[in-house]
């Protein structure tokens, strides 16, 4: 089974993922839950829970925290709480109204049945959560709130007291068969295949590969990579993940368990492809030692009894909305007649200041971020005389739009892109102007003349964009000692088969262990100039030295280098000014807001860590903003 990284997997859990899909938790929640925090003997966990009826009445009369009524002040300018819970509102209410009412009807659910899910329940389900990662519960809600910003009380209510309030709900109807575990524990330590793969979508030409495949399987690789249409596949030769048992793709497992190392199969169709595999290897099962086999089959039981919650958290929200009398409000026709209201669930009315605090509760450290780089561009613009004139947020979005590509009959395609931008869940044309549009556009006045691009840049864009790549193998180890004593086998046996076969046993980096080395091709100015200067300097069948690269170190073995399709920098020089212009702007922009942020006092009173007096403060949320406009490749 795939495994995270443990702090990955831990802000998965964080988000709610493998528990239940329910990240915020109403005032009406907390007080029925455990509010938790680390203690000081061996990290336990310590909290009061409140009563079913407090939560609801404390719905009923607005639930809203008390807080600082200014939650920040930006070179003096304040930020208003009320503001600041009317934007995060803004961009979360719909979504946290659907949490709020189903996490309602969960507590009248339990109400009526008398369950009441404790403080020492919702501890030792923590402290269960904690011993998976080897972690005791202290360390364990730290790094909760260090990975994900998930405080140790949220998580406690938001988290851990649905899914144990769901679980009670459905303990009648969840049923964990013997066959079930035997399947789960075959697909976790059980034999596996490790195959390439080539994709294409025209039967004919699956017919013309297969051909040349079955005489030659040699090819295979080649042909994998130029051929096939399943690019992460095609970049690794055709290589794919080991394919194991029960995996639920039962057409593609059965094929490739058939297989004998280097057979090719028949051509077979999934969905819309044409797949033809070759068989690398078999790898036996990896069995657990006998003396863990019952945590091991208690926490595949667990694993399972959680999926099945999961899969039927929807079947059992509809029954519950069935039962119950549920009008939302909040952004439909209604909201006229009650302005006030966000809800009604069972004639009860959920306030709208309610709904709103609770998105501040959620999103407000995140939202903030946001209107404190508003604040400190009005700010600079107004101290500059500029303004952003309504036919310039126009103009960015048409300049977006070409730059994505979307253009059709030599004419840009506005509709089509605003239909893109607005796929994304919450998103609205109010909210991508103001969030993504206006910003662009002040800063791109604030840094007009400050871009210019030499000949220097054209040479390094045209290299990084149409120069060769250099195809690699590449092994990743955790320390120094293991790169010496792999580095050592690699060189006393120098084929890309042993190089392969250490890969996939010592490298600690996926998508080199998985496909026995091989990595996609390496390009100039592409960011890792460390790399690239060792890539490039090799000759095919060459072994690297060892290349430290942030506190990792990588052996390379050189196989060759691609050819480049254009020649002449004069061919593209249009294009690739068009894209140097756009990377150059962008870098420019986080420059200025960098600087904006550097001069700035602001004192945050909602999370005073982030406050800052005149330091160099990170503009991670422009970034993410701008970031989106990565050009992609239609």
């Amino acid at each position: 089974m795939n495994r995270l990284p443990r702090t990955n997997q831990i802000s998965a859990i964080a988000l709610g993922i493998g528990l239940a899909p329910w990240f915020s938790m109403g005032q009406s929640l907390r007080a029925q839950s455990a509010s938790v925090s680390p203690a000081q003997s061996g990290g336990a966990v310590a909290g009061v829970a409140g009563q079913a009826r407090g939560a609801q009445s404390n719905v009923a009369s607005g639930g809203v925290d008390s807080g600082p009524q200014v939650v920040a002040l930006v070179n003096g300018m304040p930020i208003p709480r009320e503001r600041l819970a009317e934007e995060c509102l803004r961009r979360h209410g719909t979504m946290v109204l659907d949490d709020l009412l189903d996490k309602m009807l969960v507590l009248q659910a339990c109400q009526a049945q008398n369950l009441v899910i404790t403080q020492e329940d919702v501890n030792d389900e923590i402290a269960r959560q904690a011993t998976k990662f080897k972690l005791n519960t202290k360390m364990f809600l730290q790094l909760l709130e260090e990975e994900r910003g998930v405080k140790p009380e949220r998580y406690a209510a938001d988290i851990v007291w649905p899914m144990l309030a769901m679980r009670q709900l459905a303990r009648d109807k969840i049923q964990v068969t013997q066959e079930e575990i035997d399947r789960a524990y075959q697909y976790e330590f059980g034999p596996s295949v490790k195959v390439r793969m080539i994709a294409v979508k025209d039967e004919e030409k699956a017919k013309q590969i297969h051909q040349q495949v079955t005489m030659a399987p040699s090819e295979f690789k080649r042909l994998a990579k130029l051929e096939s249409t399943d690019q992460s596949s095609a970049s690794v030769e055709g290589l794919l993940p080991p394919i194991r048992k029960n995996s639920g793709d039962d057409q593609i497992e059965q094929v490739a368990f058939q297989l004998k190392p280097d057979e090719v199969s028949e051509i077979f169709q999934v969905a819309n492809q044409f797949v033809i595999l070759q068989c690398v290897r078999h790898e036996p099962a990896t069995p657990p030692h006998p003396d863990q086999m019952d945590s091991v089959i208690a926490r595949i039981r667990q694993s399972l009894e959680e999926r099945q919650l999961e899969a039927m958290a929807s079947t059992m929200f509809t029954t519950l909305r069935s039962q119950s009398q549920v009008v939302k409000v909040y952004g439909e026709p209604a909201q006229g007649q009650h302005p006030e209201v966000a809800a009604f669930i069972n004639q009860q009315p959920i306030p709208l200041a309610t709904l709103a605090n609770e998105c501040l509760q959620r999103f407000g450290s995140q939202v903030l971020e946001g209107e404190v780089h508003r604040v400190l561009l009005e700010d600079a613009l107004q101290k500059r005389k500029l303004a952003v004139e309504p036919n310039e947020i126009q103009g960015e979005i048409t300049r977006a739009a070409e730059y994505f590509g979307y253009v059709k009959q030599g004419q840009v395609d506005v509709e089509a892109w605003l239909a893109k931008v607005l796929e994304e869940p919450g998103a609205s044309y109010e909210l991508y102007v103001r969030d993504t549009v206006w910003p662009t556009v002040a800063l791109k006045k604030m840094v007009t003349g400050k871009v210019q691009i030499t000949e220097e840049d054209f040479q390094r864009g045209f290299e990084a964009n149409y120069g060769p790549r250099a195809e690699v193998l590449a092994i990743v180890t955790s320390n120094q000692r293991t790169a010496q004593e792999v580095w050592q086998m690699a060189r006393d046996n120098p084929t890309d088969q042993f190089f392969g076969e250490l890969a996939a046993q010592y490298s600690v980096e996926p998508t080199s262990r998985s496909n026995y080395g091989k990595v996609p091709p390496i390009r100039k100015n592409g960011g890792q100039p460390t790399m690239e200067k060792a890539a490039f300097a090799l000759k095919p069948g060459e072994l690297s030295g060892i290349i430290e690269i942030s506190n990792q170190y990588v052996i390379l073995r050189c196989q060759g280098f691609t050819k480049p399709v254009v020649q002449d920098l004069s061919e593209v020089r249009d294009e690739l000014a068009k894209d140097l212009e756009e990377r150059m702007t962008r870098r420019a922009i986080l420059q200025e807001m960098d600087g904006l942020m550097a001069d700035a006092t602001i004192e945050n009173f909602l999370d005073p860590k982030k406050s800052h007096y005149g330091s160099k403060a990170s503009s991670s949320l422009l970034q993410a903003q701008q970031g989106k406009e990565t050009k992609p490749r239609r």
